[in-house]
């Protein structure tokens, strides 16, 4: 799957503001009802039925360790299936959903972070004001 556009799909996980590609996301849902699956990875929430599929829900803040603050996640992006390594079904829980925006990629630095993979960059916004880009495909490869 390659980028066809500069449009990202912004959210937050905590206190800060993330985004990913829209050319990933199939889907926006509310939170519902998780199913435990015992011995899964620490990242992993659970599973649920999303339209006859059984969908893997990832918590981003474990993988990127961020801090919840004692935050609930409110909704779930749902990823392509072609994202995962085993092209199944997998959505993040994110603390809210913003919108959808335009980016120049000239306006993206490199990250400082040590992910490089995961990181694809960061997007300064007005004063002060920066947007994670992160590329989900990296993070279920």
């Amino acid at each position: 799957m390659t980028e066809t556009n500069g449009q990202v799909l912004e959210f937050e996980l905590g206190e800060e503001t993330y985004c990913v590609s829209i050319d990933y996301v199939t889907e926006i849902v509310d939170v519902g009802d998780l199913t435990k699956v015992p011995n899964s990875p620490a990242h992993v929430e659970g599973v649920m039925d999303l339209r006859g599929r059984t969908t893997s829900i990832v918590n981003p803040k474990t993988v990127f360790n961020i801090d919840d603050a004692g935050q609930e996640a409110e909704r779930i992006i749902v990823y392509d299936p072609e994202i995962t390594e085993n092209a199944g079904a997998a959505g993040w829980l994110v603390d809210e959903v913003k919108q959808v925006v335009q980016v120049d990629y000239s306006d993206v630095d490199q990250s400082p972070a040590e992910d490089k993979e995961a990181i694809k960059g960061v997007i300064k916004q007005g004063e002060g004001d920066f947007v994670i880009w992160v590329d989900p495909q990296r993070v279920h490869s």
